[in-house]
């Protein structure tokens, strides 16, 4: 997702994800703490200004749903986290993630990883080599 989203926008955009699509009623009973149902629609309205959603007639009412694929939104929120709490490190993200996290992490995790390190090697091989 793009940094220019403020926190309630991000929120409604992934209501938009996960449901597909929705109406404004639907995404004001999908958020916790729901603001007003015309500050949804005024949330809606100005996440299609930023090209983040669409909407379609669905007989009296509008359907909105997101204009980027979840996964997309999803690297592009990463791209933010990292480059402004880590100091554009990926590394350190990965580290400080896994810090957290390490009590939850399953063998199937870890060898999951383990193979998308591989992966990113073998696609790259020169460039991972500098860096080490």
């Amino acid at each position: 997702m793009s940094p220019d989203l403020s926190r309630r926008e991000r929120q409604v955009l992934d209501v938009l994800h996960r449901l597909g699509e929705a109406s404004v009623a639907e995404v004001q009973a999908a958020l916790d703490d729901p603001p007003s149902y015309s500050a949804v629609r005024t949330h809606l309205r100005i996440l299609e200004d930023k090209g983040h959603a669409t909407h379609r007639a669905d007989g009296p009412r509008y359907l909105y749903g997101a204009t980027i694929a979840r996964d997309t939104a999803a690297r592009s929120a990463m791209r933010h986290v990292i480059t402004t709490f880590f100091d554009d490190a990926p590394a350190r993200a990965v580290a400080a993630l896994l810090d957290d996290r390490a009590d939850t992490l399953t063998p199937a995790d870890l060898d999951r990883l383990a193979d998308l390190i591989e992966q990113v090697r073998a696609e790259a091989p020169d460039r991972t080599r500098e860096r080490r």
